[in-house]
């Protein structure tokens, strides 16, 4: 077992770093529920019996401790943005066994079982666009029920001792999300407890838990039109020379011969929720109308490019824009059929924002978000061919 001294270490450098990663955008703040199952592990010492026997002074002879219970918590959370958030739980961290026999002859067979609830801040720093790294500090408040049972020169005084105490509490781990709506953690977190019999061991609570986010609200389908595919007349500027308008919904296309160069842009939150890289239904039906309007063209290449706005780190833009960039590109493969090796997708981070630097300046957060609605975005250019 980590010794207190490295998981103490271990818990301030999580979280020294999520104080000083970045701040990374979301707007929606979602619930979530969770449920999580393990294992306790305590370290108990000889000092437990020397208590339950009231400092008798009796020669204990044998000394059994069952320091690694079955524990669980279910626990609820809001995310107020993508690092930081409000949980509260309950938690039962088993039953911790004790046992002895002493000279002169003695036997004592006991148990302690810890449960409460916990309110907890909780950090998350997200590592790629799906893996976050986690850390938590709150305070916990727990019941400990004791139960002792002596036998000859081991009888006890008070076999159900009990005890309430409040303490703080921490943690460290890991979170996956596979989806939207389904997420898995791995955590080990740090209790002091009241064994009822005047100690405070510490427990250690190792477990791997499933989390059920809800309350996201789809945003509306918002998409660029198409250009028309039109050759541009010399000596005019080239189609991709200009400067590409963005507006709120795409008329109806009619298709004409193929020709040469076409692009398309649509709003982020018109395919995806927000922070996200998996296709919302509004955005499938968005790509499927796309697909549908490039039907009987001919091309020789297809062009994705994902982009995001300002917020957050480099590091973790490039990596959301490139898995959105690849998602457009598996729907087009798997549903309209298209070739894959024609089509190229391509993360641009926050690299060629819509907005000047000089935009959205001293808004509050929810109002920065909208502002820069337009530069998070997905690009599809088609080069066709006559």
């Amino acid at each position: 077992m980590t010794s207190n001294h490295q998981l103490s270490l271990f818990t301030i450098a999580a979280v020294s770093a999520f104080c000083s990663a970045p701040a990374l955008a979301q707007d929606d703040s979602p619930y979530y529920l969770g449920i999580g199952v393990g294992q306790a592990r305590a370290h108990l010492n000889d000092t437990v019996l020397s208590r339950a026997l009231g400092g008798s002074g009796l020669i204990t002879t044998m000394v059994g401790h069952d320091e690694r219970p079955a524990a669980y918590k279910v626990f609820g959370g809001y995310q107020f943005n993508r690092n930081w958030g409000v949980e509260l739980g309950y938690f039962h961290l088993g039953r911790f066994g004790i046992a002895a026999t002493s000279t002169p002859t003695g036997t004592l067979n006991g148990e302690f079982r810890v449960q409460g609830v916990n309110v907890d801040v909780v950090g998350t720093m997200p590592f790629t666009a799906k893996l976050s790294g986690l850390a938590r500090l709150g305070a916990q408040y727990a019941r400990t029920r004791t139960s002792v049972v002596g036998t000859g020169d081991l009888a006890v005084a008070n076999a159900n001792p009990s005890d309430r105490e409040a303490n703080v509490k921490f943690g460290v781990g890991l979170q996956y999300a596979f989806s939207s709506g389904f997420q898995m953690r791995a955590e080990v977190e740090r209790f002091r407890v009241s064994d009822a019999l005047g100690n405070h061991p510490h427990v250690a609570m190792y477990s791997v838990s499933a989390v059920f986010p809800f309350g996201r609200a789809e945003a509306p389908v918002r998409r660029v039109a198409a250009l028309p595919m039109v050759d541009p007349p010399p000596p005019a500027p080239a189609l991709d020379e200009a400067p590409m308008p963005i507006v709120k919904a795409a008329p109806p296309l009619v298709e004409a011969a193929p020709l040469p160069v076409r692009r398309v842009s649509y709003e982020a939150e018109s395919l995806f929720a927000f922070d996200r890289s998996e296709l919302q239904p509004a955005g499938r039906q968005a790509l499927d109308s796309f697909i549908e309007q490039l039907r009987g063209s001919s091309y020789e290449t297809i062009t994705v490019q994902g982009f995001t706005d300002r917020l957050g780190s480099t590091v973790y833009n490039q990596t959301l824009s490139q898995a959105r960039a690849d998602a457009v590109k598996a729907y087009l493969v798997k549903r309209g059929g298209l070739d894959a090796t024609k089509i190229v997708a391509t993360g641009r981070s926050e690299s060629t924002p819509v907005t000047s630097p000089d935009d959205c300046k001293g808004m509050a957060r929810p109002a920065l978000i909208a502002c820069l609605a337009p530069d998070r975005r997905v690009e599809l250019e088609v080069i066709g061919s006559r």
